[in-house]
């Protein structure tokens, strides 16, 4: 084996961990999301999770990957420990189809539909239709799938390619003789256990020892301490996931790890224990690639069985591990934040879920905070005042935190859904967030009314009324239709904010004529006018959430054109709704105004 040898098993080693990432990326945007959502809301029956994190790990191709989202879902609180036993169970499970799929290299025979089943046959043929879907078709599902096929061609000639280095190999002794020497089962544990640590993945590891199978040097004795080792080294990657995380997601990473350790414990001993008396007669045969694939799962399935009836010991033997300290029996406030785990932005359609459910929260907080404050303007106290100022803290942190987050996600492959979705956000949590600056404002002008006893005519009163009443509703109309993206409710906003912008103006009128009549002094008159400005600017932000809400639906970012199409004398709609709320908010008539 000269350097060249070397460099295109290096090459096909490259090949083969970019397929596999490229076709785990696709068969996961293919989802949509869904995959990771189903595991967020798992129930809590133990068959169930370990059948889930089998099916989930099968399609994303990374244990690993499933692993370190059980991690982020407990880190958050999204998930109990107990839950995530199965489903980490399921995931060493699902983990052996990779090696199912790379077995198809080693199918030997002269038949036409064997042939065809050869990767190297029906390989080509998927790269050629991947590249036609992604070239050709402006369906994002189609590029999906895609990269789906592109990804497994990748892979396969990346297998083929380490088989092919390897394969002088055989007429090496020296080679013999190492391979020879991981047929000890601690050094054969050992090797599979650092070779997957260091590529933090099992199925580029297993990969790595089917393609040595083409040197017929490599014999059971030598392919199972490897592959058991290869088990234990894959939860590297769960455990430097778990830096820094929650005491809870630390567990999770250990019950990972403990499961593997205690599993391939059991059977290394009952294995090599029966051997002892009774001799399995394949154990000097050469390892073939679907022998392989059949002691990888077999371990894997077996393991499960035996100590998915003892996942409390396993979390007991975690909480053992890592202990709780006297300040963490305190109850403490929980995260509001959780859902913003960094672990999930390697998953976009997840995180875009999280980051939706987030923007929810603040919205129910910017909108207690108005509500609060309006009412503030009745009857002032200093306990909802604080309340409000503590709400628009918070609101203020909510910001800081998802537009941060939604910088990073940013940068990711993200599908075409969930880029709209991030657009939307980025627009509409700085209203969100001066909404909530808007009901300090009126806390203030409530807090100045209060101090200096000042107090406005009923008719006055009966003015601001109606002017709240309607800023209440657009808060409500916009907010609703943002949670629930409803396009239709979210098209009735700007009719109700053209009626607030004439209430403004008219509210006004009527405060100038009080002035030059010297029926309202001039203190009254900047509250006054504090109060409707505020409640004018907040319905402006309420028609840049639906205005944003609405567009991005319609794949369109011209606000300005929007609001005048919507606005020209031949829509209808938009004239009967304006009617309504016109009518609906109408001034008393006022001759003689008293302030």
């Amino acid at each position: 084996m000269d350097i060249f040898d070397v460099l295109s098993m290096i090459g096909g080693l490259a090949l083969f961990l970019y397929g596999m990432h490229i076709m785990g990326e696709g068969l996961s945007k293919a989802s949509g999301g869904k995959l990771e959502s189903i595991l967020e809301r798992l129930t809590s029956n133990p068959v169930k999770a370990v059948l889930l994190g089998a099916g989930v790990t099968a399609v994303i191709q990374s244990s690993s990957a499933t692993t370190v989202m059980v991690v982020g879902f407990v880190n958050s609180g999204i998930m109990k420990l107990t839950q995530a036993v199965g489903i980490i169970m399921g995931a060493n499970i699902g983990t052996t189809a990779t090696s199912w799929i790379l077995s198809l290299t080693g199918i030997e025979g002269g038949n036409i539909f064997v042939n065809l089943l050869k990767p190297s046959s029906f390989s080509p043929v998927l790269a050629i239709i991947g590249v036609i879907f992604i070239m050709f078709s402006k369906r994002e599902k189609m590029h999906d799938i895609g990269k789906i096929m592109i990804g497994f061609a990748i892979l396969m000639t990346g297998m083929s390619a380490m088989s092919a280095a390897v394969e002088p190999l055989a007429d090496v002794p020296e080679f013999t003789g190492i391979l020879t020497m991981f047929s000890n089962p601690l050094l054969g544990m050992l090797a599979g256990l650092i070779l997957t640590a260091v590529i933090q993945s099992s199925s580029a590891s297993v990969g790595i020892l089917q393609a040595l199978c083409s040197t017929g040097s490599l014999g059971y004795a030598t392919a199972i301490p490897i592959i058991m080792g290869q088990n234990i080294g894959t939860c590297v990657t769960a455990q430097i996931s778990a830096v820094g995380a929650s005491k809870n997601a630390k567990r999770a990473a250990l019950v990972h790890l403990y499961f593997n350790i205690i599993g391939t414990f059991i059977f290394m001993a009952a294995f090599y224990l029966i051997n002892a008396f009774f001799p399995f007669a394949f154990m000097q045969e050469p390892a073939t690639e679907v022998g392989i694939a059949i002691i990888h799962s077999i371990f894997n399935v077996v393991a499960t069985l035996l100590l998915l009836p003892f996942g409390n010991v396993l979390v007991k033997l975690a909480c053992l591990t890592v202990r709780d300290s006297k300040q963490d029996k305190i109850p403490a406030a929980e995260d509001e934040f959780a859902l913003l785990d960094e672990r999930f932005i390697d998953k976009p359609s997840l995180a875009m879920e999280h980051c939706i459910q987030v923007t929810n929260n603040m919205a129910e907080l910017a909108k207690e905070s108005l509500f609060t404050s309006i009412s503030l303007l009745e009857k002032y106290n200093q306990e909802d005042a604080d309340k409000v100022s503590m709400l628009e803290d918070r609101v203020d942190k909510y910001e800081d935190a998802l537009g941060t987050y939604l910088m990073k996600l940013s940068s990711r492959d993200l599908s075409e859904k969930d880029s709209e979705g991030l657009s939307m956000l980025l627009h509409t949590i700085g209203n969100f967030e001066r909404i909530s600056d808007h009901a300090c404002n009126l806390t203030e002008a409530a807090k100045e009314l209060a101090e200096k006893n000042m107090e406005f005519s009923p008719k006055a009163r009966e003015e601001l009324n109606i002017f709240k009443n309607a800023v209440k509703e657009i808060v409500t109309t916009a907010f609703t239709a943002f949670c629930n993206e409803d396009i239709e409710l979210a098209k009735t906003v700007e009719p109700l904010e053209e009626v607030i912008d004439d209430l403004n103006i008219e509210l006004k009128s009527r405060h100038v004529r009080r002035l030059t009549e010297g029926k309202c002094t001039i203190e009254l008159g900047f509250v006054l006018s504090d109060i409707t400005t505020n409640y004018e600017r907040i319905a402006d932000h309420c028609s840049n959430i639906a205005v944003c809400l609405i567009q991005i639906k319609q794949e369109g970012f011209d606000t300005h054109e929007y609001l005048d199409t919507i606005k020209r004398e031949g829509n209808e709609q938009f004239k009967r709704q304006y009617a309504g709320y016109k009518e609906k908010y109408k001034l008393p008539e006022s001759r003689k105004v008293i302030a």
